[in-house]
């Protein structure tokens, strides 16, 4: 049953306000047509595929899994390595495609071509400022990202009990709360301030259809909300990542006197050696994005048994708690002036 109903899940197509965000070497079709049977959005992540061929047989891929809207997420940041990304998003635009969630550096130049093909585009902003510069370039909605949330959340270090009301202040689109969500409870709140879905990265990490190791996934379910760290601080591109021994030599090397060479840090960050420790579950081979959330993450759920959890999770707070709270009275004026 559809039990909360807001302009994403209007727009998307989807039954419940909750998002898989892209997540690289983890948004593959496994885990992308999961989150869409459940009812939710589930989101490929472009970059996680070697060459822009091989996204388009992800594509179809992921299409003989579900035939429900799933999405495809293109992030645009600083790469040890080149990356195609005008001939990626020629192949998002080309395969039909209707959803794309965008990051990192402003997506303008590719908007031209997304508007053409009919494709809604939500852009993963850390900031009040980014989000209105989006909402003004013609992105459909913004995804907001707090200071709590595993990857990049900017420079501003601003956790979204207050970008979230500060969006619901200043946005006409749509916005998404991401970062800090993994329950009924994150849910309810973020609607409470205004966003009309969540966004969840790490939380869908630690599911059965992840395409992970069970030793990532059990070292998630047993950390705290202290077990992260954030790297990349000296260099103005924050990371926020799990903590083990790789990400505690990062922030030493940065924390030496000087300015921070990253060629002293490559080695330990590079790409395929998080992509090799998913695959192997050694939890010291190299780094990977994780969110203050895994706090709250205490068990490794089927993706639909999660969603479900959490919308009637949500939807029980807000029916009962949150109205609960209000005298008889008040609650009977309310309800004569919804009648009226």
């Amino acid at each position: 049953d559809i039990l909360i109903k807001t302009r994403v899940t209007e727009q998307l197509g989807i039954e419940h306000p909750v998002i898989q965000g892209g997540m690289q070497w983890v948004g593959r079709a496994e885990l992308t047509s999961a989150v869409s049977n459940a009812g939710a959005l589930g989101i490929l992540t472009a970059l996680t595929q070697p060459s822009p061929e091989a996204l388009l047989k992800e594509i179809d891929r992921c299409r003989q899994m579900t035939d429900r809207p799933f999405g495809v997420n293109l992030t645009i940041l600083p790469t040890i390595k080149p990356v195609p990304y005008e001939e990626y998003m020629a192949v998002i635009v080309e395969s039909g495609i209707k959803i794309v969630e965008t990051a990192g550096r402003n997506p303008q130049p590719f908007l031209p071509a997304l508007k053409a093909a009919g494709i809604t585009v939500i852009h993963k902003c850390t900031s009040i400022r980014h989000s209105l510069k989006a909402e003004s370039i013609g992105c459909d909605m913004v995804s907001v990202d707090g200071f709590e949330c595993a990857g990049h959340p900017g420079e501003d270090d601003v956790t979204n009990l207050i970008l979230l009301p500060l969006a619901a202040r200043r946005l006409k689109i749509p916005f998404i709360a991401s970062g800090g969500f993994a329950d009924g409870r994150g849910l309810a709140a973020a609607l409470d301030m205004g966003a009309d879905a969540i966004n969840m990265g790490t939380r869908f990490m630690v599911t059965r259809e992840a395409p992970i190791h069970d030793k990532v996934k059990q070292a998630m379910v047993e950390a705290t909300e202290l077990d992260t760290a954030l790297i990349y601080r000296t260099l103005r591109n924050t990371a926020r990542v799990f903590k083990n021994s790789v990400a505690d030599k990062v922030v030493e090397i940065e924390s030496r006197d000087g300015p921070t060479n990253f060629d002293d840090i490559a080695p330990l960050v590079k790409g395929t050696r998080g992509r090799e420790l998913f695959e192997q579950g050694d939890l010291e081979h190299g780094i990977w994005s994780a969110g203050m959330v895994i706090g709250l993450i205490d068990d490794i759920p089927t993706c639909r048994e999660l969603v479900q959890r959490i919308v009637a999770d949500a939807e029980a707070i807000i029916a009962d708690r949150l109205s609960g709270l209000l005298t008889d009275s008040r609650r009977d004026t309310l309800e004569e002036r919804h009648a009226g």
